[in-house]
């Protein structure tokens, strides 16, 4: 006789915090949205999402930055977990535990990371079976952002950003990360660079027809020359986040006169990401970064790594 495998009382699922490369923004469209065409790399900074069944809904904040995650019903993981038990007539509620070593509000995603967490993480516990696609139509749903976590490594976005196509790459790129003392909402820089486009009366390109810059990138990716891609960094958002924090203009200089090849803010911001030859040159540029005080945070990290994926099936103590 054959028997049923037990199912998981919990699973745990990591997830990766991303860097943008590249960031195109079109013009604002009818539907307050703007087209973007992007290139996303994951990072090895991790958010760890646990899921186990209970008597309420609850979240259970642990990490590093636990006091700066949302408990209530708008916690994107939480928003994950209900939209599959909606879609799959699930009854069971879900004690969710999110031990968080993404920067929060830094432009890298760590929300979105923990939605794609929470959607692997039940797609375990349910024994649902759902493929990529699957999971990756349901992150759409949640944010554009968050379909990019579930697939980590490099890709490109286009639409809003959900629509994800892989890009190849050679090598390990070492980064620092340096994060302010406050977030910056993704909106309001949004706002802020469709302001300071009216006043310049400038026509902003379409974000598809960028392919010439996007070329000098890829190339470097390809080969896996750190210093072509420090030189290739690019962000459209940047003036608006500089016009919003003057500082953070301050900061990148700063970083590149350090030695780093490379600097640019992360989406919207405020984290200020500097691409460095090595793993040593890391080192050395978070120690000058520090000297300064100029940011509040100083984290290093590698990419690309994997998306998100289970670690364990039993809830840490």
């Amino acid at each position: 006789m054959t028997v049923a495998p037990t199912p998981p009382q919990s699973v745990t699922v990591r997830a990766p915090a991303k860097v943008n490369l590249e960031l195109r923004v079109g013009a604002l469209r009818p539907d307050g949205y703007h087209d973007l065409a992007t290139v996303f790399q994951a990072v090895s900074l991790y958010d760890e999402v646990s899921v186990a069944r209970w008597d309420e809904w609850k979240v259970v904040p642990g990490g590093t930055y636990a006091d700066r995650i949302p408990v209530d019903n708008g916690n994107l993981a939480v928003r994950a977990a209900k939209l599959v038990a909606e879609q799959w007539d699930i009854d069971d509620v879900l004690s969710i535990r999110i031990d968080k070593d993404i920067p929060v509000a830094g432009g890298m995603a760590g929300g979105s990371a923990d939605a794609a967490a929470a959607l692997v993480a039940c797609d375990q516990l349910w024994g649902l079976g759902l493929d990529r696609e699957e999971l990756a139509d349901l992150a759409a749903e949640l944010g554009s952002d968050v379909p990019f976590p579930l697939a980590g490594g490099n890709a490109m976005g286009s639409g809003r950003g959900e629509q994800l196509a892989p890009v190849l790459a050679r090598g390990t790129f070492h980064w620092v990360f340096a994060i302010s003392d406050t977030g910056l909402s993704t909106p309001e820089v949004f706002r802020e660079l469709d302001r300071l486009r009216s006043v310049g009366g400038a026509d902003p390109a379409d974000p598809a027809r960028t392919a010439e810059v996007s070329s000098q990138l890829m190339a470097a990716l390809r080969s896996g020359d750190a210093r072509d891609l420090g030189q290739a960094l690019h962000n459209d958002l940047e003036e608006a986040a500089f016009s919003l924090r003057p500082e953070l203009r301050v900061l990148r200089d700063a970083g590149v006169e350090f030695g780093a090849l490379g600097g640019v803010v992360s989406g919207s911001g405020p984290t200020v990401a500097f691409l460095t030859e090595s793993h040593e040159a890391s080192l050395d540029l978070s120690v000058s970064l520090a000297a300064s005080d100029l940011c509040r945070d100083i984290r290093r990290a590698k990419g690309p790594v994997h998306g998100a994926h289970v670690v364990t099936g039993a809830r840490p103590d």
